[in-house]
């Protein structure tokens, strides 16, 4: 039971009565059924791979999905997929290619994370600047309520206007109200004609403008958008030497750049070569690289979805997974920055953000002993969390952009979140779980629903 009973970065363990491992929506129902009937909690389990905790069980029985990982429907009509929950994301890009499509979420953790594990947490990626976040990439789930009855909602239509949107509300509640069990997946056209680079910059602020320019110049061509710090990318160059970093010397920000059509005749190089000379000669950008094939395509996604591996080995690192309007990208970071070397000397800053989403990692990376002689960790943790979430807010911004909130913020979301939201919450959540047996003590803290 011990790979089920901790987060997969060793930070939190818990226990539980036993786990069950259902093949099959039928088993997965009367598995749930069988447990609540007996007033034992629920935990509904994916890949293990979220970074906040919440598939990690406090007594009571583990439900997981991992040998449900069927396809039940290709329908490349309708540009749909109807996977079971099991199935990893990885898997589903294989089947999603045998279609002549592509599922556009793109994760580090692509071969552990499960379908029913990204719905439950909304997962985002380097894919949200042109698809969205997993909400927008469903047209249906089925769910397997508290009581052990299904919820099919897999007609996959893209009108259906009767009501109140359940798969809506299934994606992002983190198995509070149900255990995900299958999902219509909406799949995209599969890129034909792409465009990669990789520019240096001195400060944030150029970074940004040039982001700003290729948004408006490319429109929806604008695939992904990403920007890391020096000290995270001597983190993966440290960690990863055989993952090449194309530039002559690390930059303080790095921007990552990829455009990508549909159509085999756009050509995309001239047009971002032109675009880039343009802000070369004003001084915007330091240093650039254009891939020129799709072996150093690859090494540059290589590279940023290494971040979280890099992370592991390199200290212990307090993620903080805030987001704020774009504009306001630079004066957030300036304003962390300033209260993070205040409060929290012993750390270095490390920052990856999705930059045309506005979703900021902001990471301060403590050492491994400094972090071991913290006699209260988890206070420590939350010390970070609230001082850097209370910059977020102060610029308009949130918390939680795509990790969630698990058991690791639901302090946060009590103090943070509007009160009349929150009620709002508290009764979606009653409706659907009434006994509150549905991986209680996630996304709502307890104590929030006395």
């Amino acid at each position: 039971m011990a790979p089920y009973l901790g987060d997969f970065r060793g930070r939190r363990s818990g226990d539980a009565l036993a786990v069950l491992l259902p093949a099959s929506t039928a088993e997965a129902a009367a598995a749930v059924a069988s447990v609540t009937s007996r007033g034992l909690p629920v935990f509904p389990q994916g890949g293990n791979t979220g970074l906040c905790y919440g598939a990690v069980p406090r007594g009571g029985v583990v439900i997981g999905l991992k040998r449900m990982r069927g396809v039940r429907q290709a329908d490349i009509h309708s540009g749909l997929l109807t996977v079971d929950a099991g199935m990893t994301l990885a898997e589903v890009h294989v089947e999603a290619e045998k279609l002549g499509l592509q599922f556009p979420l793109y994760l580090g953790s692509e071969g552990t994370a499960q379908i029913g594990g990204l719905i439950s947490t909304n997962a985002g990626g380097t894919g949200v600047l042109r698809y969205g976040a997993m909400r927008d990439l469903i047209a249906g789930v089925e769910l397997v309520l508290a009581d052990g009855r299904v919820l099919s909602d897999l007609g996959g239509l893209r009108k259906n206007n009767t009501g109140y949107s359940m798969s809506q509300l299934v994606a992002g509640a983190e198995g509070t109200l149900g255990v995900v069990t299958a999902a219509v997946l909406r799949l995209a056209p599969r890129m034909q004609s792409r465009a990669h680079a990789w520019l240096g910059f001195e400060h944030v602020e150029p970074a940004l403008e040039v982001a700003t320019r290729i948004r408006a110049s490319f429109g929806t061509l604008a695939e992904a958008i990403e920007l890391i710090d020096r000290n995270e990318a001597s983190y993966v160059s440290r960690h990863f030497p055989d993952i090449r970093m194309p530039l002559s010397a690390l930059p303080d920000w790095s921007l990552m750049i990829e455009l990508a059509s549909p159509r085999s005749d756009d050509i995309l190089l001239p047009p971002l070569e032109e675009l880039l000379a343009g802000a070369m000669e004003e001084g915007l950008i330091a240093d650039a690289v254009i891939a020129q094939n799709e072996a150093q395509a690859r090494e540059i996604w290589h590279f940023r979805h290494s971040v979280t591996e890099a992370n592991k080995l390199t200290g212990v690192g307090v993620v903080l997974d805030t987001s704020v309007r774009p504009s306001e990208i630079a004066g957030f970071i300036a304003d962390a920055d300033r209260v993070a070397a205040e409060r929290f000397p012993q750390a270095e800053r490390a920052i990856v953000a999705h930059l045309a989403d506005g979703n900021v990692h902001y990471i301060l990376m403590f050492p491994h002993e400094i972090w071991a002689a913290y006699p209260d960790k988890e206070a420590r943790e939350l010390d970070v969390e609230t001082a850097i979430h209370d910059v977020a807010i102060a610029h308009g911004g949130s918390f939680s952009a795509e990790h969630g909130i698990g058991r690791k913020l639901t302090e946060e979301m009590t103090r943070l979140i509007d009160p009349v939201r929150l009620d709002l919450m508290r009764g979606i959540k009653d409706a659907f779980d009434p006994k509150g047996l549905m991986n209680p003590g996630v996304l709502l803290a307890q104590t929030d629903r006395a």
